[in-house]
Formats: C-alpha cells, sequence, structure tokens
C-alpha cells in the first residue's frame, strides 16, 4: 500500500524551527551520530531503563490543545522522525503509513485517546494491523498542577515488548529488508528524546505565535 504526503508543518515557514530533525533534512545515515552522541556507553541502556523507555519534557503550550493535538494520529506526521504519508484504512480509527526507517515498511497506527485523563496511547506494528503491539504511552499534565506555571508536561514510556527480539510476522515483510524495529531499541531513549524535542518546538512556535496547536489541515 502507497502512502502521499501531508499538508505537515504548512502553517510555519520553512527553517522558523532550528534545530527540527525530521527524515527529510537528515537521513537516517545523518542522524545516526546525533543519537550516539546523546548516549553513554558507561551508562548502559539495559542497566538505566531495563524492559521501559521513559522520556519526559516540559512544553510551554496549552494542556488542552496539546492533547487534542496528539490526539489526532495525524499529527505523528510532524513530531515524528520518519512516519511519514499517513492515510486511514477501510477500518475507522486505523492509519497506515510510511516509516522512513526500514525499507518500504508500512506502520499502521490506532490512536486510543482518554480525554479526561489527557492520555494519548499509539497502538502500532509494522507490516501487519492484526496485532498492534508497539504501544506508546503518552500523557499529557497541566503543568499549572504540577511546577505552579502555565504550560505542559509531556510523559512518554514504551515497554520492551518480546517481539522486538523477534519478529513473529517475518510473512507480511518486505522481501530483503535488513532492518527490524527492534533492532533499534537501544537508540529509543535518544531518538525519542529527538521526537519529544521536535514535539516542543512545533508547538512552542505555535502558541508563540498565535497559532492553532492543531493546525487547521487537520481538522478538515
Amino acid at each position: 500500500m502507497t502512502t502521499s504526503a501531508l499538508p505537515a508543518l504548512s502553517d510555519i515557514p520553512e527553517a522558523a524551527i532550528p534545530g527540527l530533525l525530521r527524515i527529510e533534512n537528515s537521513d537516517r545515515d545523518a542522524t545516526t551520530p546525533i543519537i550516539l552522541d546523546m548516549l553513554r556507553s558507561v551508562y548502559p541502556h539495559d542497566q538505566i531503563f531495563g524492559d521501559f523507555c521513559p522520556v519526559q519534557g516540559f512544553i510551554e503550550a496549552p494542556p488542552r490543545e496539546l492533547y487534542e493535538y496528539l490526539a489526532d494520529t495525524r499529527c505523528l506526521e510532524e513530531w515524528t522522525y520518519s512516519l511519514r504519508g499517513f492515510t486511514e484504512t477501510a477500518e475507522p480509527g486505523l492509519w497506515v503509513s510510511h516509516d522512513r526507517l526500514g525499507d518500504n515498511t508500512n506502520i499502521y497506527t490506532r490512536t486510543v485517546a482518554n480525554p479526561d485523563a489527557m492520555t494519548v496511547d499509539y497502538h502500532c506494528a509494522w507490516d501487519q494491523s492484526e496485532h498492534l503491539w508497539m504501544i506508546y504511552l503518552m500523557r499529557v499534565v497541566d503543568a499549572q498542577v504540577v511546577f505552579d506555571k502555565p504550560g505542559s508536561v509531556v510523559l512518554w514510556t514504551n515497554c520492551h515488548h518480546p517481539f522486538y527480539d523477534r519478529n513473529p510476522y517475518q510473512d507480511t515483510a518486505p522481501d530483503k529488508r535488513k532492518v527490524w524495529v527492534g533492532d533499534f531499541w537501544e537508540m529509543f531513549s535518544a531518538g525519542h528524546q529527538l521526537e519529544l524535542d521536535n514535539l516542543r518546538a512545533i508547538a512552542e512556535y505555535r502558541a508563540a505565535h498565535g497559532l492553532p496547536i492543531k493546525p487547521d489541515w487537520m481538522s478538515e
């Protein structure tokens, strides 16, 4: 299945957000050294994180608006490093896009959001949509409550599902693909921090310039 580009970041002038890292301006070869530099070999990933990968940060943007942005699957077109071309499948709420970390790799995503708790869980999987085992757990917290100042705190955790170590759906994988999503597990902490920094930069730019956090193209 092919996917097409969405009008991501069309409300923001090109180069208006210095340091934004997306696959369009920094390919995998260029970005890998950046991520490796964020890691410290003296603190092994397994020793620190074990089966969990948590990242968190403060964003100067209204929490409810940020939650509504994150609750729309298409936002991943903007702030993730490599997910592009989101298209809703025939199954309502299930989206397919292309993960450009893998050659010819489709990724399926269903977003499960709770407006009362402001939680947003992305249920994903490479290659097939029957078992969405990659779960990205996110929560938006009102910073006024926890930091006594306006803004949002974003908490993001991944768990090391055993399928990261072995792909049980090899029959659905594209021919000759050399990588598996689990090959990147030890880089998740740095990679997710990179993406959280992207999210912060985009949301704070819009908030500072009076733009809606969820852009108009996502409301169509």
